[in-house]
């Protein structure tokens, strides 16, 4: 199989590639804008695998869509390119508007006449899977509940808006179209590799320069943590083993406040690379994010139950490998930081 990704040089597609290489006989076309989040190095691995192929690509431009459908032919699409940081959207929503969401339609356009073109039996076989959030359902209310299938959409954010949007789309080609869909939503990620402006890298590198943590209100804000691996793993089997037409929320069991995060970090931080001065005094409570949602938890008990997928880090086993591998990795952080970004606050209003 040929799986055609995009935002494969982002977090969670780097990660989904590393594992098709690592552990498949598929082949796959990274499409990929590179933005500042976008990171070559993160494929270094499979680089020089044979059955892995770069275009450096924006989804928004349809005839640059169209020239690599027809050059690689896929067999599925998995789409993860995406502008993804809550914070950013706050202060420019624009590109979220462009890239989440008129960049799907351009893509659901060009998968659309391709998969059209292609004989009976490999239209059958074509699958296109999104891949979304959480955060399109908004807030939890109360310690209680969970995030189903189900769950009506109320996102707060031009962020999630726009995922909310992409992810409407996305359903109504399959509706109106028949073309071979599959959405996923998923909790929060974090592992190797992640661009240091979501909290747990920002939090490592900060701390390990004597920078203050930044935790927003009182960092009682509960998510689900998601490791990135375990994220890839899933993402792979919806992709190969899911109903088309069916969504599939994705999470890792692993609620906790953002205070205890930060707390963890700090704490494994202390044991793993000892500071004169305890991490955790770091910790500076700041105003809260503009429609901060309190609460996100997500019940992964369809994935299970349908496609025997669960995750195997538990949040202790994860969180540990994550501050080791960015200790034994400074110098990557370091780089893909090119100086539009330098861990600063963003997303006031």
């Amino acid at each position: 199989m040929k799986l055609l990704i995009t935002g494969g040089a982002g977090f969670i597609g780097s990660a989904v590639i590393r594992y098709i290489i690592a552990n498949t006989d598929d082949s796959v076309v990274n499409v990929d804008k590179l933005t500042y989040a976008g990171n070559l190095e993160s494929l270094g691995e499979v680089a020089d695998s044979p059955r892995y192929a770069f275009e450096q690509v924006d989804i928004c431009h349809r005839d640059e869509l169209e020239r690599v459908f027809a050059e690689h032919q896929p067999d599925a699409v998995m789409h993860l390119a995406a502008e993804s940081h809550v914070d950013r959207s706050i202060d420019g929503p624009a590109a979220f508007i462009e890239t989440n969401i008129v960049g799907t339609y351009t893509l659901l356009e060009v998968a659309r006449a391709y998969w059209q073109s292609l004989a009976p039996e490999e239209r059958r076989a074509f699958r296109f899977h999104h891949i979304s959030t959480d955060e399109v359902y908004g807030d939890l209310e109360g310690p209680e509940g969970l995030f189903t299938e189900q769950t009506p959409y109320a996102p707060s954010s031009p962020y999630s808006a726009s995922k909310a949007s992409s992810d409407h789309l996305v359903r109504a080609w399959q509706r109106t179209y028949g073309l071979p869909t599959l959405v996923t939503n998923c909790s929060n990620n974090y592992g190797p590799y992640h661009f240091p402006e979501k909290l747990i890298p920002l939090v490592i590198l900060n701390a390990l320069e004597g920078k203050a943590l930044p935790v927003y209100g009182r960092g009682e804000q509960v998510r689900d943590w998601l490791h990135v691996e375990d994220h890839a793993r899933a993402l792979y089997k919806v992709a190969t083993e899911g109903k088309v037409g069916e969504t599939y929320n994705i999470g890792g069991h692993n609620e906790k406040q953002n205070i205890e995060v930060v707390q963890t970090i700090c704490d494994l931080l202390q044991e793993l690379a000892p500071a004169a001065t305890p991490y955790r005094d770091l910790i500076t409570f700041v105003s809260d994010r503009p429609g901060h949602d309190l609460r996100y938890a997500i019940d992964a008990g369809k994935i299970e139950r349908e496609l025997g997928w669960r995750p195997e880090e538990t949040f202790e086993s994860g969180i540990r490998k994550t501050v080791q591998w960015y200790l034994d990795n400074l110098e990557w952080s370091h780089r893909v930081q090119d100086g539009s970004y330098q861990r600063e606050r963003l997303g006031m209003v």
